[in-house]
C-alpha cells in the first residue's frame, strides 16, 4: 500500500554507507527514511559477499559483509529509522521547504534534505548468453552470488571467470564442495597475485580442476536442475563438466537509473560533489560513497562513512534554520533519544 511520509532527510540506498548516515542525522536529532531497491538492507555487502571477510574497516581486523551489515544495523536502530524497501525513488522535484520523492509503489516522500549512498546505482550480474539460462536460474541451479557457503556442502560446482569473486570463492568453496572447477578462457587471471598463487597450489594438490582455455558453452539438464556445463575452446572444441551448479562471475552491469534524470552534475555515471560537504550542484541533495567523486576520491567504505558525517553536518541548518551547531564527541553527548 502507497504510502505518504515527511521526514527531516531522505537516504537513497540501505548500503553500509546509507546505514552510517542513519546514525549521523540521528546524532543530530534528524529523522529518516531509507529507500532501497533491494528487498534488504545492506547493498552490495548483502547481495554479493555476506560471508566475505572485508579487512579495512576500523577496529575489525577482519569482518565478514553480514556482521557489518548487522552491526550498522544495530547502530542506526536507536534512530528508528522508516526501511522502504523492495522499491526505488522514480521522481525526485523541488517542493516548498525541501523535495518530494516518489517511489515505485507509488509512495510520496517529503523531506528537507535528500542523501543519495546508491553505491554505483542499480545493479546487476553480467549473464552469459546460454540457451535454458532462467529455467536454472529459477532453481538456484545458476547462481551469480553465494550468500551461504553451506548450500555448496557437498556439491559439483563449476565456477567461471577470471576475477576476484571467481577465485576467492574457489578457493572457499573447495574446502566444502564435491569438486569445484574454474573455467576461465586464459591462464592468466584479473585477481590479487597471492590468490591467483593459492589456486595454483590448489589445482596442484588436486583440490581445484582447471578448465582452460575453456568459456561456457551450454547447460545440461532437465527441469531445471543442472547435471553438466558445456565448455568450448575458441577452435570450437567441446567438453562436458558434471556440475549442480554453475556461478557465472563476470562482473556487475551498473545503471543509475532515474538519477541520471534529476539534473545532478555527472561524471562518467558519478555525481559530483563539492569535498567538504558532499553537496551536489542542487543544494540540500548530497551525494555519499561510492556514487560520489570528487578529487582525489577513494573508493573505500570508511571514507563513505566520513562522508555520511560531513554530509549529515551539514544539512543540519536546513532542519535546523537558525540554530547553531555546536560539534560534540559521541563520547561526550551519548546517543541521543529518539524523538
Amino acid at each position: 500500500m502507497a504510502a505518504v511520509v515527511e521526514t527531516d532527510v531522505a537516504i537513497i540506498g540501505a548500503g553500509p554507507v546509507g546505514l552510517f548516515a542513519v546514525f549521523e542525522c540521528g546524532m543530530l536529532r534528524m529523522k529518516t527514511v531509507v529507500v532501497d531497491a533491494l528487498s534488504e538492507i545492506g547493498g552490495q555487502c548483502s547481495a554479493l559477499y555476506p560471508e566475505k571477510p572485508i579487512f579495512d574497516i576500523p577496529a575489525h581486523p577482519e569482518i565478514a559483509g553480514a556482521d557489518l551489515v548487522a552491526a550498522l544495523e544495530k547502530q542506526a536502530a536507536p534512530f528508528t529509522p522508516l526501511m522502504m524497501l523492495g522499491r526505488r525513488v522514480e521522481h525526485l522535484a523541488q517542493a516548498r521547504g525541501g523535495f518530494e520523492l516518489g517511489t515505485s509503489e507509488g509512495d510520496t516522500i517529503r523531506c528537507k534534505a535528500v542523501i543519495l549512498a546508491a553505491g554505483a546505482g542499480a545493479f546487476g550480474p553480467n549473464r552469459p548468453p546460454l540457451e535454458g539460462l532462467a529455467a536454472y536460474e529459477a532453481t538456484g541451479a545458476v547462481r551469480y552470488l553465494v550468500a551461504r557457503r553451506e548450500d555448496f556442502r557437498g556439491r559439483r560446482v563449476v565456477i567461471a571467470g577470471g576475477g576476484d569473486s571467481a577465485v576467492d570463492w574457489a578457493l572457499s568453496l573447495k574446502q566444502i564442495a564435491a569438486k569445484v572447477t574454474v573455467v576461465h578462457r586464459r591462464d592468466k587471471f584479473r585477481c590479487a597475485p597471492e590468490s591467483a598463487a593459492q589456486l595454483k597450489a590448489a589445482a596442484e594438490r588436486g583440490e581445484v580442476e582447471m578448465a582452460i582455455p575453456y568459456q561456457l558453452h551450454g547447460l545440461e539438464g532437465a527441469g531445471g536442475q543442472l547435471t553438466g556445463v558445456v565448455l568450448s575452446t575458441l577452435k570450437g572444441e567441446t567438453r562436458v563438466v558434471p556440475a549442480d551448479n554453475l556461478l557465472p562471475f563476470y562482473g556487475l552491469s551498473m545503471e543509475l537509473g532515474p538519477i541520471a534524470e534529476w539534473g545532478l552534475g555527472l561524471e562518467r555515471s558519478h555525481v559530483q560533489v563539492a569535498p567538504a560537504t558532499c553537496e551536489t550542484n542542487i543544494p540540500g541533495i548530497h551525494a555519499i560513497g561510492d556514487i560520489a567523486t570528487y578529487p582525489g576520491k577513494l573508493k573505500l567504505i570508511l571514507q563513505g562513512f566520513s562522508e555520511a558525517a560531513m554530509a549529515a553536518h551539514a544539512i543540519h541548518p536546513r532542519v535546523f534554520p537558525g540554530e547553531a551547531l555546536h560539534f560534540e564527541y559521541s563520547t561526550s553527548k551519548g546517543v541521543p533519544v529518539a524523538g
